[in-house]
């Protein structure tokens, strides 16, 4: 089979972000939008027929193949290089497929939800260059390849999110979001030339095979009690927790929501944040087999804290979109656990390919959550619940797909993230019984600030609005009917057919005690919202005030934000930058100073040494000739 023409897949978002860049004041916005959206609907037909393509008959022997096109870029050592190119293999064919669906989605819909906006033009070379950051990454052949695509990631959605430079809050965000993930890729290449050291290599398939260096000798060296490639594995996972918002790393996602909605969806809820995910998957056999996969171990513990911690802190948030943003860090939490607990070999490895099936579910119905909440702050012109009411008479489209996505996430059965949760259950039960009781609870906790957030838009209170609301235009409206179907039929897909941690179909079944008790708690999170959000009353309030201040702290996101700006203004400026500044000052510059300055005072003395006379020089010279002779006499007669 030939895979090769996947590499315009992401060159043609970047020929989209050349061109709308380059001639951005020049192409009329009517036009820029279709261009934008025919280049990555292209990428979009291109990935669903690269994956037909290959689940239909990229397998030899009942395992599914990987297919490599590659050249060389750089040569460090005869075994040393970074290559460019190429990886198809189950995963990267899936991930091929939700970033270019997303991705062309949010193309689509940005056409309504931009409209008029000045930068329009701008805004669709941005989304290009995010488009064909992700499928580089997703693509790569090696960990330098991939670390180079992630850092482009990193540029795209600084440029998103702060879209609004003129909005000094939406120029922090960006800063924010670029430097907290700065401070985790410096763990990402650090574990990247650890781990390349040791086993001579960046590529995937070397790493990652059981037989090669890295699995069958990890334990040659040795740090601190663990052997070198486990603190290369961990470094690594700094890069993963902060691309995906995992904790300490998770500040920057909330505030992203100061970019446009679209962004939202494409970025922080779909594509971006499950870059950690996909690359803790691409090195699974590394994290599974080296040292009985303690750094394994980490990612499930850090995973099912972010989890329970972000759905917690979504409970109390009033701005849908922050909602959404803790919404997305506890669902990657659950991704993270998954592949924490899970194994490599055939059922056993159900926590790998639950964490990949949640990936898919969960772009579509948390892509579509942002979409309808973009629908809906488009036309009430208020990111707040206390602004919004009794919308569903006005939205009816917008209505009953937030519904759907909301069924999905809350694990209502017969929706998507019903399957994929209960998969993602199923594995916990199985390996680690402290964190499937976390997960349980965090699925309670899901539907219950879901349906928090759909009773107080599209019923509670009936507000007053400036203008009467209606519906978004089609050009919203129909992909976030795509992304309903999705939200539905995607968890219909047998995914254990296809992704698997060894390459090796299995089957999988839906485990149905489990299943129910899952399903209980999430019915009781769901009636407990519809008693307290469905009908205006002061129960909400009643509650928030019996829980004091863990109700304050919750709300203030456990002043994690706070901590921060502590350890950076107060300890970092204010205690070590001012001991470094005031070293540098009166030290390292008082002394060049006075070196200068003794310089110069010296040279006034001896100036006059050369002052240019005849004269003087003339009786220097003779001067220095007597003092010579005299010396000269006084020796030799001695």
């Amino acid at each position: 089979m030939d895979f090769s023409y996947t590499i315009l897949i992401p060159l043609i978002p970047l020929a989209l972000f050349v061109i709308l860049g380059i001639f951005s004041k020049k192409i009329p916005p009517s036009i820029s939008g279709w261009i934008g959206s025919l280049g990555l609907g292209t990428s979009f037909v291109l990935s669903w027929y690269t994956a037909y393509s290959y689940f239909l008959g990229g397998k030899l022997n009942g395992v599914y193949q990987t297919f490599i096109y590659k050249t060389t870029w750089l040569n460090f050592t005869d075994k040393l290089h970074i290559d460019m190119g190429v990886l198809i293999d189950p995963i990267s064919v899936m991930m091929l497929v939700v970033v270019s669906t997303i991705s062309f989605m949010v193309h689509l819909y940005s056409r309504g939800y931009m409209k008029g906006d000045d930068g329009y033009t701008r805004f669709f070379s941005y989304l290009a260059l995010f488009s064909f950051s992700m499928f580089g990454l997703v693509l790569a052949t090696n960990l330098f390849q991939m670390y180079i695509f992630w850092e482009l990631v990193g540029a795209s959605s600084y440029l998103l999110i702060g879209y609004y430079y003129t909005k000094p809050s939406a120029v922090a965000a960006g800063k924010k979001a670029f430097i907290v993930t700065r401070f985790a890729d410096l763990g990402f290449l650090i574990g990247i030339l650890l781990i390349s050291y040791y086993s001579g290599t960046f590529d995937f398939q070397e790493i990652n095979s059981l037989h090669g260096s890295i699995i069958t000798n990890w334990a040659a060296t040795s740090f601190m009690g663990l052997s070198v490639i486990t603190w290369g594995l961990i470094l690594i996972y700094l890069g993963a927790a902060g691309k995906s918002a995992m904790m300490p790393f998770h500040i920057w996602l909330p505030d992203a929501m100061e970019g446009p909605t679209p962004v939202s969806a494409l970025i922080h809820a779909a594509t971006m944040v499950v870059a950690g995910v996909y690359l803790v998957a691409r090195l699974f056999p590394v994290y599974y087999f080296v040292e009985n996969g303690f750094a394994l171990q980490i990612v499930a513990y850090v995973g099912a804290i972010s989890s329970l911690v972000a759905a917690i802190i979504a409970i109390t948030q009033t701005d849908i979109k922050r909602v959404l943003a803790f919404s997305t860090m506890s669902q990657i939490g659950y991704m993270m656990l998954a592949l924490g607990v899970s194994k490599y070999d055939g059922h056993e490895g159900l926590g790998y390919m639950a964490s990949m099936f949640h990936l898919f579910t969960h772009a579509m119905f948390k892509a579509l959550l942002f979409l309808g909440a973009g629908s809906v702050i488009h036309i009430v012109h208020s990111n707040y619940l206390k602004d919004m009411g009794n919308l569903r008479k006005h939205m009816p489209i917008t209505h009953i797909t937030f519904l759907i996505a909301s069924l999905s996430i809350a694990g209502f059965p017969g929706f998507a993230g019903f399957f994929s949760k209960d998969e993602i259950l199923a594995a916990a039960y199985e390996n680690n019984m402290l964190i499937y009781v976390s997960s349980v609870l965090v699925a309670g906790l899901t539907a219950f600030y879901i349906f928090r957030l759909y009773f107080g838009i599209f019923w509670g209170k009936d507000n007053t609005y400036e203008h009467t609301p209606h519906e978004s235009p089609w050009s919203m409206t129909i992909p976030m009917l795509f992304l309903a179907f999705m939200s539905i039929a995607g968890g219909y897909i047998p995914f254990s057919d296809y992704i698997s941690a060894d390459s090796i179909p299995f089957k999988s079944h839906l485990n149905l005690p489990l299943a129910a008790i899952a399903t209980s708690i999430g019915f009781i999170g769901i009636i407990l919202a519809y008693v307290f959000y469905k009908k205006e009353n002061n129960l909400p309030e009643r509650f928030a005030n019996s829980f004091g201040v863990f109700y304050k702290w919750t709300y203030h996101k456990f002043y994690f934000d706070e901590i921060y700006l502590f350890v950076t203004k107060k300890i970092l400026f204010g205690i070590v930058g001012f001991s470094a500044a005031w070293f540098d000052k009166h030290i390292v510059d008082g002394t060049m100073v006075g070196i200068g300055n003794t310089t110069v005072a010296i040279s006034e003395k001896i100036k006059g040494w050369q002052s240019g006379k005849f004269q003087d020089y003339a009786m220097s010279f003779v001067g220095g000739g007597v003092v010579i002779a005299m010396v000269v006499f006084y020796i030799w007669i001695n």
